[in-house]
């Protein structure tokens, strides 16, 4: 005890005693009170450490099945859900995130005049669906049927595509990429019923029967609208659409950003792309007058418009009937939703049963007010500490890829140092927008479903039209903050990580942080990545699209993603069908690169100590744990089919084994020569 108060209570004493004639001794001064413990830190939500232990299979080889080592248990014991065509971490977290939109969503219905709450309220009066049948849509299909030439298909077409209708050839606003402080209209291939191309053109039986169960779809449709000739009329669009097929380039093509810049004058259209008519088409999509568009496919572009010019106008009505039918089913009589989920669903992704239809509501109330629904997500779900923890980490990889960069042996100086101012004029965007958007002149009625979709649609497209001639809007996000992903713009120079994602098993403020930088932070590192990866090293430090690599940096660059396509072919996730590493190529750099930095960060992270071991496994153990936890997934095979021939994402299993090429791996787990992932040290790929 201090001095201070021995004399205070002396004082006080004396004063209580003035008439005594000794002097009062001082009284026994009580003990302090027992220091309280301090409560006990929160424990994470998964596990002793942020992992989920008991999903592993520990009898498994880690050299060779990881996935199967991490999530093996987790895998013999998990269900993929009846409407669901496959199910991992996102698909849990994407769960939790429809149903706290569901609470905000259900509020609002409560309310009548909420635009939130009375698109729900009308797409849950599933009664009025039945009785209205094919009613709502019948003016749009009297429209098709009244079409008597070419000139008015093609503004059909324009028209069509301003409400979400699916037609060849299809038009939208986004930067230009080598002026990126512009908008610019770019007119791109389209109007397929299945997939993609292969679907149409692939020897292969499993895609037979599916065009064959195409066929019987469209027909049925027209049953349902109560049109005769079905199969004969369905017969002539799956070859009508063959034909698009055709002439569309690959998904590997579409994706280099070089040879998607065509810039075509407005009167370019008419004498490269001759058949179609242009005018009124451009005019009805509301893109005509615009001095120059960009095209993403001329050689498709340029095959479209022969093959509409060259088809007979019945099957040009019968074809864009379908497309409307296809596209307006889900909010149609119980019918027309059945007949859209067998084949959309059961069929091409092998999904039993429709999501119940309060989940359907949420996605549809999600799409159309996205960011009217993210500002109440946000002030009830993701507080402040969430945000500044993420911007940390994300701050923490940041420095680490740019001590990568700089120690980088195969790229030359001068693009180093480029590289790295690049990097340092990144926008990180974290969990929600600055500013939201504003929805108060969609017109929402609580009985009028259909014109609903058609007029949020009609407001989203029109939201891009506005965007031409005026400043880029550097603060506009394209996922909303109740979405499981993340994703990376080179044309802003931007990496955005919405709310959804930024839980566990991704992110646990309260998890080991081994177990956080193996999850989120390689997410991060990802994203950052895509823009160095084959496209996005493309996009300068203005988002640019240029050359600013020596010609020697992309020979050595491309020497070594060209090991890492091999890599990935290799794999065989289905009997006879291969991932497609030239389609993957840049997820794979990224998940390589991510992992690599994300690596270093968490490594940066511990000060120079040494991480403790928890439950056994040492800090560089949890780290790769960590990653393998959030790549658990399960596909039906219907699925797993559409992925592998149509998705730039390889499966989850082959996501969680690029550990193969980062040598810190093979020191945590110690795989042996002979095992199946082990690759020897010089062919294990090392970009960054």
């Amino acid at each position: 005890m201090k001095p201070f108060s021995l004399i205070l209570l002396a004082s006080t004493v004396l004063a209580g005693c003035t008439t005594a004639t000794t002097a009062p001794q001082p009284e026994a001064i009580a003990p302090p009170p027992p220091v309280e413990a301090p409560p006990p830190a929160p424990a994470p939500q998964i596990g002793t450490f942020g992992f989920d232990e008991q999903g592993m299979d520990r009898a498994a080889n880690p050299g060779d099945d990881f996935a199967r080592f991490v999530g093996g248990s987790w895998r013999d014991k998990t269900e993929i859900p009846a409407d669901r065509s496959s199910f991992g971490m996102f698909h849990v977290l994407d769960d939790l995130s429809n149903e706290r939109t569901r609470t905000i969503v259900e509020a609002a219905a409560g309310t009548p005049g909420s635009n939130i709450g009375d698109l729900y309220a009308s797409f849950l009066d599933e009664n009025a669906a039945e009785a209205k049948g094919v009613a709502p849509i019948r003016p749009m299909l009297d429209s098709i049927k009244a079409l008597d030439s070419r000139r008015a298909v093609a503004a059909e077409f324009g028209k069509l595509m301003r409400i979400g209708v699916r037609a060849p050839l299809a038009a939208r606003v986004g930067q230009d990429d080598k002026i990126p402080e512009q908008y610019i209209v770019s007119i791109y291939q389209s109007g397929l019923g299945l997939p993609d191309r292969d679907y149409y053109l692939k020897d292969d039986a499993k895609l037979a029967a599916i065009r064959t169960e195409y066929a019987a779809h469209l027909a049925r449709l027209f049953g349902l609208a109560g049109e005769p000739n079905g199969a004969a009329r369905a017969k002539a669009i799956v070859a009508f659409e063959t034909g698009l097929a055709k002439v569309h380039w690959t998904r590997v093509e579409s994706r280099d950003s070089d040879k998607t810049y065509n810039k075509w004058s407005r009167a370019d259209f008419a004498r490269r792309a001759p058949g179609f008519d242009w005018a009124a088409y451009l005019t009805a999509a509301g893109v005509d007058g615009q001095a120059s568009y960009i095209v993403a496919q001329p050689s498709a572009v340029t095959g479209e418009a022969k093959l509409i010019g060259a088809t007979p106008l019945p099957v040009l009505r019968d074809y864009l009937m379908v497309r409307t039918l296809d596209g307006y089913a889900p909010y149609l009589s119980k019918a027309f939703v059945d007949e859209n989920f067998a084949f959309n669903g059961t069929t091409l992704s092998g999904t039993p049963q429709n999501r119940p239809r309060w989940k359907r509501g949420v996605a549809l109330v999600t799409a159309s007010l996205g960011e009217a629904v993210g500002e109440k997500y946000v002030a009830q779900y993701f507080p402040p500490e969430s945000k500044a923890a993420a911007d940390a980490l994300v701050k923490n990889v940041i420095a680490a890829m740019d001590n990568r960069l700089a120690n980088l042996a195969w790229m030359a100086p001068e693009t180093k140092a480029k590289a790295r101012a690049k990097l340092a004029a990144f926008t990180p965007k974290i969990g929600y927008p600055d500013k939201w958007r504003d929805y108060s002149a969609l017109q929402v009625k609580r009985d009028d479903l259909v014109g609903n979709v058609q007029r949020a649609r009609e407001f989203d497209y029109q939201y891009d039209l506005d965007k031409l001639g005026k400043p880029i809007d550097r603060g506009e996000w394209f996922m909303t903050p109740m979405t499981v992903n993340a994703y990376a713009n080179p044309t802003m120079n931007e990496i955005v990580f919405p709310a959804a994602i930024l839980q566990p098993p991704f992110f646990d403020a309260h998890a080991d942080a081994a177990v956080n930088y193996g999850g989120i932070g390689a997410v991060i590192g990802h994203e950052i990545s895509h823009h160095f990866d084959d496209q996005g090293r493309k996009y300068d430090i203005d988002g640019k699209l240029t050359d600013w690599w020596t010609a020697d940096d992309v020979k050595r660059f491309d020497a070594l993603t060209d090991k890492l396509v091999k890599q990935y072919d290799a794999y065989e996730p289905l009997p006879g069908l291969h991932v497609q590493g030239a389609l993957t190529l840049g997820e794979n750099i990224a998940d390589l690169a991510g992992m690599t930095v994300a690596y270093d960060a968490y490594k940066l992270s511990l000060g120079g100590k040494d991480a403790p071991v928890i439950d056994g496994f040492t800090g560089d153990q949890r780290f790769y744990l960590g990653w393998g936890q959030v790549w658990r997934s399960k596909y039906r095979e219907a699925q797993l089919r559409q992925q592998l021939l149509t998705d730039p994402h390889s499966p989850g299993e082959q996501r969680t084994s690029v550990v193969r090429n980062l040598d810190p791996w093979y020191a945590a787990f110690s795989p042996a020569p002979t095992s199946k992932l082990y690759l020897a040290p010089d062919d294990r790929v090392r970009i960054w």
